[in-house]
């Protein structure tokens, strides 16, 4: 019986600060796949290798040979919707019937390998299968033939691969294929997707030569299917428990946020992360291009984008339309992946209106904010920024050599003229020259929970400072799991005093 785990397990990479001395293996689909990462001192820099099954060119002629004859056999549908051991077996009576039906003489080892690639390519993911099954790798990137596909890894970062892929045809072949997983669909009308795979997975590609210069190619940056929670954040140093806990009196008290940052800076992970202090009961709507939005809780409904189908924008339903549709469907917080058009307006007078509201807008400081703002195509008026309360902006950082995130600095907004001129105030910033955060007593968001609920601000304050503590007793517990962080926050909402007697706050 051909078994596969795809599950073998999540290694404890150490992080090793001479890179000379990196040579890790670690398994990815069990026991056909490895991950090889090593200093190459040929080219003086950390590679990643795929180590799949050796066969000869023999072999290879033969695994041809079946998949050529499978392609008109398989019912992709029963392949593609059962369970994985369905799946394999369906491939394993398939395969074996073509090879009763060729008379291939094979022996039980070699089909084995052959049956693997076999999986790989109808199931998986063909040359890339193994890369998204890799827990620590980030974003998997092709910049067309005859060029390394390049993976952003966790723990060492940047590094180019052994996978190549030498034909142009078998590449537009690939990218047809992510078209199809992704629901999607790409041709040389269309040569440009964006989409999610069926694990969530964010896909972007182009398709034709006209469009970029070496072939098609894809970037896709992989779906975290249990994200990060505080303390882990904590842990990672990418922001302080005091942060944390000013977000968690915001969430409590209906605070509008936005947060902001360059590419891959981590705007998605803080957001997911913020979603935890949202008080259990709230009924939550989020709104995205492509999924990418795991959130802690029950009553939630996630909504995503659709595209339009053939001429005329048939059957499209854009953010617009959706973030236009969720004021009606009596939302406690709307959360929305992106704002980058239109629907920015609405997003601004529905927190003018009282629906708090959660986003993330590619910006990297408080200035280049109310510039996107106010131009196309949002073209939003700048007081109507006063609806936010404060903006948490996310960075890319290099500490000690190592490339890392950091929220650089949260900026509350006190008042926005109609020239665009702010007044701010930022009661939380990261030291870049220490690797510190620093928090100053003043915040203008507390004074406004202050005068909109009736609570005064030591009482604020001294909440802020027992939930700082808490957090903080909880990174140093290793308290870090999903369901164990859901599981007291909501506890915490029910009865606090418990909470913090038993994890020692006094």
């Amino acid at each position: 019986m051909i078994s596969i785990n795809l599950r073998p397990g999540i290694p404890p990479l150490k992080r090793i600060e001479d890179k000379t001395k990196i040579d890790i293996r670690y398994s990815l689909i069990a026991p056909y796949a490895n991950a090889h990462i090593f200093w190459d001192k040929k080219e003086g820099e950390i590679v990643y290798e795929v180590e799949e099954p050796k066969i000869n060119e023999e072999d290879r002629k033969i695994l041809q040979k079946i998949e050529e004859a499978m392609v008109g056999l398989m019912n992709l549908n029963v392949a593609v919707d059962n369970t994985m051991q369905s799946m394999i077996e369906y491939i394993d009576k398939t395969a074996k019937l073509v090879i009763d039906e060729l008379d291939i003489k094979i022996s039980e080892e070699i089909y084995e390998k052959i049956f693997y690639f076999l999986y790989r390519d109808f199931i998986g993911m063909n040359e890339i299968d193994p890369l998204l099954k890799d827990y620590f790798i980030e974003d998997i990137e092709c910049n067309g033939i005859d060029t390394p596909v390049y993976v952003v890894h966790r723990v060492y970062r940047n590094m180019r691969t052994n996978i190549i892929f030498k034909d142009i045809d078998k590449l537009a072949s690939f990218v047809e294929k992510l078209a199809q997983r992704s629901g999607k669909y790409i041709s040389y009308a269309n040569p440009l997707l964006d989409g999610s795979l069926p694990d969530g997975s964010r896909v972007n590609a182009t398709y034709t030569k006209d469009v970029t210069s070496r072939g098609p190619t894809f970037t896709i940056r992989k779906f975290t299917k249990i994200p990060w929670t505080p303390t882990q954040l904590i842990a990672l140093n990418t922001l302080s428990p005091e942060m944390l806990a000013y977000f968690w009196i915001l969430m409590e008290y209906k605070a509008n946020v936005l947060i902001t940052g360059g590419t891959s800076s981590g705007k998605t992970t803080l957001l997911n992360a913020m979603t935890f202090f949202i008080p259990p009961e709230a009924r939550v709507i989020s709104i995205e291009d492509t999924r990418e939005l795991n959130l802690p809780r029950e009553n939630w409904l996630p909504a995503v984008a659709r595209a339009s189908v053939g001429v005329g924008k048939v059957g499209e339903v854009d953010l617009f339309d959706l973030l236009k549709n969720s004021f009606r469907q009596n939302p406690d917080y709307v959360i929305v992946g992106e704002v980058r058009g239109k629907e920015a307006y609405v997003l601004f007078q529905g927190m003018a209106s009282g629906h708090p509201s959660i986003s993330t807008l590619h910006a990297d400081s408080l200035d280049t904010v109310i510039r996107r703002l106010q131009t196309p195509p949002i073209n939003l008026s700048p007081t109507l920024v006063n609806s936010l309360d404060c903006i948490a902006v996310m960075a890319h950082a290099l500490i000690k050599k190592k490339h890392t995130r950091r929220l650089r600095e949260i900026i509350e907004v006190v008042n926005v003229d109609k020239s665009g001129s702010t007044l701010i105030n930022t009661p939380f910033i990261w030291d870049p020259s220490h690797d510190v955060f620093y928090f100053k007593k003043q915040s203008r968001v507390f004074e406004k929970i202050s005068a909109r609920y009736g609570i005064s601000i030591p009482e604020i304050e001294a909440e802020f400072l027992r939930r700082a503590k808490l957090l903080f007793n909880l990174y140093k517990g290793k308290i870090f799991a999903f369901e164990d962080m859901r599981k007291i926050i909501n506890a915490y909402y029910k009865n606090p005093k418990n909470v913090l007697e038993k994890y020692g706050v006094s």
